[in-house]
């Protein structure tokens, strides 16, 4: 009897053991899954800011292949999908997509540089970028409430604004085109939250599909800052 119960007690050693072991695992899994996705993040933007830079040196050719680069660019995100669990093959179009984007940037850009404190309008769009990704991101990574439930509700509102979007290019009215971009704003802030969130849990099925969807964003968030700086310092 003595002998039996020493051999449940060792079972149940041994069975604590490699929950223990699983569970210390999966936490080295989940931080590198964690470190690689900002990796990714921090080459994305890179990529975006060379395609930027080279967009800006040839501004007018950018401006008449503006369509074809736009298609060119969905192209190359549907592509990231479909190869997301495709190492190597994978990447290229991960960088080919962001490098697209810095690209098609390129008007935006040129259409903020050419208003009076361009330049100012531009830096100060990126240093509020930075400083709501920073914030947000800390405040994801710290707080005890999950926001992860928010999926559909902010994909029905990213539908709507994009339906807004395209309605607009036909209205043209600046009064539609300040409130998108305001709620633009506060729609990708809560993206980052919801994203930030679900990165930090393991929810993405590869460092690649999280790095995208980030940087997609930051992206965006940095855009409707840009639009909304770029309308009322066009006021001034």
């Amino acid at each position: 009897m003595k002998a039996y119960d020493n051999d449940i007690l060792q079972m149940k050693e041994r069975i604590a053991s490699q929950k223990a072991k699983t569970t210390e695992e999966k936490k080295y899994d989940i931080a590198t899954f964690i470190k690689m996705t900002y990796q990714l993040f921090a080459a994305s933007l890179i990529a975006a800011t060379a395609g930027a830079y080279i967009g800006m040196q040839m501004a007018p050719a950018i401006a008449s292949w503006y369509w074809g680069l736009v298609i060119l660019e969905f192209a190359a995100l549907f592509g990231i999908y479909f190869t997301k669990n495709k190492p190597g093959i994978n990447l290229l179009m991960l960088f080919v997509f962001t490098f697209m984007t810095g690209l098609t940037l390129t008007p935006l850009l040129s259409a903020i540089l050419a208003l009076p404190a361009g330049a100012s309008i531009v830096t100060n769009a990126l240093l509020l970028t930075g400083v709501a990704f920073g914030g947000i991101s800390l405040f994801a990574i710290n707080t005890k409430r999950d926001f992860t439930f928010m999926g559909k509700f902010l994909f029905v509102t990213l539908i709507i604004l994009v339906v807004a979007g395209l309605i607009n290019i036909f209205v043209g009215s600046p009064l539609l085109q300040t409130a998108i971009a305001a709620i633009g704003a506060i729609l990708f802030s809560a993206f980052i939250l919801f994203d930030t969130q679900n990165i930090i849990r393991g929810n993405f099925a590869s460092p690649v599909e999280a790095a995208i969807a980030l940087y997609l964003d930051v992206l965006n968030l940095f855009i409707s800052l840009l639009q909304l700086l770029g309308i009322f310092g066009n006021e001034e």
